[in-house]
């Protein structure tokens, strides 16, 4: 096994460690959604918890599903879906938020003051976190197989164990990328920040 292949399976493994994030790969199937991800903080979060000797689910605010419907773009068919998330989970103590990824560019820009592109796909608005380390996806299993959930981690996994935090150039907001550090550095301090190349 290759050093980033075992690399992969120590973070799929310790993802599930976290009792929330099993639940939410194994009712994902039931919502039914089209290119449906568990994504970002969850299950990066849950190994910097690891790491850092806390509990697996310490830390972390919340749960986020991407999912892909370019069909229908509206907020009302967003809503929708996100209903039926709550309802499905509802029984787990988090917050879990779903957002087709179809529909990002028209309301990023007004929210965060940056525009942004048409994504393409679920795993596209994967690879546009701000931070590279933060990319990270988990797709369920087939059903009825003994396979471990699809992982999708497009700049590899080697920075977020090294827990280096630097700006992801296909999403360069600077200030957002600098906020978003300093959130992760005050719950795990020992991070290392690397904005413009140079360390903070």
């Amino acid at each position: 096994m290759t050093g980033e292949a075992a690399l992969s399976r120590r973070f799929v493994s310790e993802a599930l460690q976290n009792p929330h994030n099993a639940a939410l790969l194994e009712r994902l199937p039931f919502l039914g959604l089209p290119d449906a991800w568990l994504v970002a903080g969850c299950l990066f979060q849950t190994v910097w918890n690891l790491q850092s000797g806390l509990s697996a689910t310490a830390n972390i605010k919340d749960y986020d599903v991407f999912y892909f419907n370019a069909s229908d773009l509206s907020e009302d068919a967003e809503q929708a879906v996100q209903a039926r998330v709550t309802a499905l989970f509802s029984d787990l103590p988090i917050t879990v938020e779903a957002k087709n990824q179809a529909r990002v560019h028209l309301w990023y820009e007004r929210w965060f003051g940056y525009p942004y592109a048409p994504l393409q796909s679920a795993s596209n608005g994967i690879e546009r976190f701000l931070v590279p380390c933060t990319c990270v996806g988990l797709q369920p299993a087939r059903e009825g197989s003994d396979e471990s959930p699809t992982l999708y981690a497009p700049y590899g996994l080697d920075e977020l164990y090294a827990g280096l935090l630097r700006p992801n150039p296909a999403c360069p907001h600077l200030p957002l990328f600098e906020a978003k550090a300093a959130s992760y550095r005050e719950r795990w301090p020992w991070l290392a920040i690397e904005a413009g190349g140079l360390p903070v």
